[in-house]
């Protein structure tokens, strides 16, 4: 293991030199390249010395076990577990931070949400969903910006596609993807009766060109009017846009841009994710990987979250995770459930490392 840290080490150092290279800092694409392996690389090298300092320790202290000071063997016993302790935390620490990376982990995203079971109250929670994760993403310094919208006309939203830029957006909100179950009180429910409704989200790594390569001569691309607000402008030209990638049967419609080009390059934008989602799903099967967090049919049953008002409730189904701070979430405090998952996820990881 020794021998691997300092490897890891040693390239560090190189990236480092790399990076005040004329011939690199001129070419962007290297540059980013090279920084982005030097941050993955950076709390993998500060937990290495550690761990290498303190196995230099331990050995020195083992010779001197083997000396004939009295005194110092005294001290070193004393010593010895205490380091030997610190060296295995620093152990486990490293196995987590060395467990191969998702390249997607660090892409920005494009998230759907769609109303699914429950009618007007569906749509209602759809919107609920939305503002969530838009308050999460302020919260986080991440930039947002929708796509294409449908409400359903009493603030609900029959979907909305979004997206949000930021550092190591999707490495956390992937495990967002799937189906969420609200139990609550209509409003409109004269009788108190608590009703249940699902919404679906479905978080796409943002493809860019370099990722998925699509041939013109498959998209059928159409235009037409805008429908609801957006001023009289929208309601007077075909700006916005549908396009139906032929191969794959796949549409996509965007008309929450002030023009036609902005629409058909947020159109592609999102067609060129939900192909790369697709491609990562198809290697994943071949792989006999099952997706944990798939996006189910908007289902009731297909849950993976349920959000209970009356009892002030989130409850995550993949982990078993209860909290009772439903307010604060939905206003995008979300930070200690999706680091909840997120290390139910690498103990997963880490357990299927050992089987191997």
């Amino acid at each position: 293991m020794e021998e691997k840290l300092q490897q890891i080490i040693d390239r560090y150092t190189k990236l480092g030199v790399k990076m005040s290279d004329p011939d690199v800092i001129s070419d962007h694409n290297r540059l980013r390249e090279t920084g982005q392996e030097y941050s993955r690389l950076e709390p993998i090298v500060h937990c290495a010395q550690k761990y290498l300092d303190i196995h230099q320790q331990i050995l020195d202290d083992k010779e001197i076990l083997n000396s004939d000071d009295a005194e110092l063997k005294e001290l070193v016993q004393e010593e010895l577990p205490e380091l030997e302790e610190k060296k295995e935390a620093l152990v486990e620490r490293l196995k987590v931070l060395m467990l191969p990376k998702d390249p997607t982990d660090d892409k920005n995203i494009i998230v759907e949400i769609r109303a699914g079971t429950g009618g007007d109250e569906a749509g209602l929670f759809a919107a609920d969903l939305f503002r969530m994760y838009t308050r999460f993403a302020e919260r986080s310094n991440w930039k947002f910006e929708v796509m294409d919208s449908n409400s359903t006309g009493m603030g609900g939203m029959k979907e909305i596609v979004f997206s949000i830029h930021g550092t190591g957006v999707y490495g956390l909100m992937k495990f967002e993807s799937g189906v969420h179950r609200v139990q609550r009180v209509p409003k409109t429910e004269t009788s108190g009766r608590v009703h249940t409704s699902a919404a679906t989200v479905a978080v796409l790594p943002e493809a860019e060109e370099a990722d998925v390569q699509v041939n013109t001569g498959d998209l059928k691309i159409d235009t037409y009017r805008a429908s609801g607000s957006g001023g009289q402008h929208v309601n007077k030209t075909e700006s916005a846009i549908r396009i139906t990638h032929l191969p794959t049967g796949l549409v996509v419609t965007c008309q929450d841009e002030s023009s036609q080009h902005k629409n058909r390059a947020a159109a592609m934008k999102v067609l060129r994710s939900r192909l790369l989602a697709q491609e990562q799903e198809r290697l994943a099967s071949e792989r006999s990987e099952v997706r944990k967090l798939q996006v189910g049919t908007g289902d009731r049953s297909a849950k993976i979250r349920t959000y209970n008002f009356s009892q002030g409730r989130i409850t995550d189904h993949r982990i078993g995770l209860t909290m009772y701070n439903l307010e604060a979430a939905l206003d995008g405090d979300l930070a200690e459930i999706i680091e909840r998952i997120r290390l139910a996820d690498q103990q997963e990881r880490l357990a299927a490392v050992g089987e191997q």
